[in-house]
């Protein structure tokens, strides 16, 4: 049975519920060294070692082992330490994308958010401003275009297309999916379609077992948007589907800026994997309720506006 409750306030998070920003770098570096060592399933990972090679004291290394205990990439053994839970090649990054490629797209985002790209611009200027080739440059619009964020206009130059780029916007865009996704659940003619929840638990699942930390931003929102898209389209109503994949395209710029917190992706996989379990086990009603409190305490996490919203799990 979902309920609300308090988030974990051990000693690897901070007052609001997070982990810190340390812990999460830590984090995301002792995966990258399970990967690139292609440690064994069961390797001891021990403070000492962690600590001399990322060159930080042993505290700081607890956290983020505990954190990633929590998560399920290691396991602590009482009076023995950690060890790995999978493979350094299980943890291997999935997302193909360059690492050159991914920063100036995200620099681009960071241009149009903050004022410094027109809406109407071209690769050429574009790649003048940054200093990069302006190949590189129409690789990445081509992206963006495919994501359904830009597109050519007639003659000459690209634009962006209709974003939120507002807290406030933003809160709204959440406040209507708060209408529209639960109640697609009592939908009449809401059915589970059992191959679409199994290869969704999958992905949730993958984030539990490290793609959290390994994963780009685009590839996170675009687990969680088509996710909930998935669950409208099971209330067989195109135009309730329609309106969820229209707010999942003009939201995609602002979340992309501030998908930071990580371990906030954990908690979504596994309220996520809460609501397959409820659907699939009949319990209709209780999973609306819970998708509404999911949607809105991450609402809150994104905005912060209101009073802040109890927690799902």
């Amino acid at each position: 049975m979902w309920m609300t409750g308090a988030v974990d306030s051990g000693t690897r998070r901070g007052a609001d519920g997070r982990a810190s920003a340390l812990a999460l770098s830590l984090a995301t570096q002792i995966s990258e060294l399970a990967r690139t060592g292609d440690l064994d399933e069961g390797a001891h990972l021990t403070e000492q070692w962690i600590a001399d090679r990322l060159q930080v004291s042993r505290s700081p290394v607890r956290r983020a082992l505990g954190l990633l205990d929590e998560m399920g990439i290691v396991r602590h053994v009482p009076n023995r330490g950690y060890f790995l839970a999978r493979s350094g090649r299980e943890l291997a990054s999935a997302d193909p994308t360059p690492e050159r490629e991914e920063d100036l797209y995200f620099r681009l985002v960071d241009d149009f958010l903050s004022g410094g790209l027109d809406r109407e611009f071209t690769a050429a200027e574009t790649a003048r401003r940054h200093g990069v080739a302006a190949r590189h440059v129409q690789q990445v619009l081509v992206r963006m275009e495919a994501e359904d964020l830009v597109r050519r206009r007639p003659g000459r130059g690209w634009e962006f297309q209709e974003v939120l780029s507002t807290a406030e916007g933003h809160d709204h865009s959440y406040r209507f999916r708060m209408i529209v996704e639960p109640a697609a659940l009592l939908e009449p003619g809401f059915a589970v379609d059992a191959a679409a929840f199994a290869a969704h638990r999958e992905r949730q699942e993958g984030l539990l077992r490290g793609r959290a930390l390994s994963s780009a931003r685009a590839t996170l929102f675009q687990t969680g948007a088509e996710f909930h898209e998935m669950l409208v389209g099971c209330a067989n109503n195109p135009v309730l589907l329609d309106a969820v994949r229209r707010q999942n395209r003009v939201r995609r710029l602002i979340e992309y800026r501030h998908q930071v917190d990580r371990t906030r992706m954990v908690h979504q996989a596994r309220e996520h994997l809460l609501l397959l379990d409820l659907l699939e086990e009949g319990r209709t009603e209780e999973a609306s309720r819970a998708l509404h409190t999911h949607l809105d305490r991450v609402r809150w996490i994104k905005t912060g506006i209101g009073e802040e919203p109890p927690v799902l799990l």
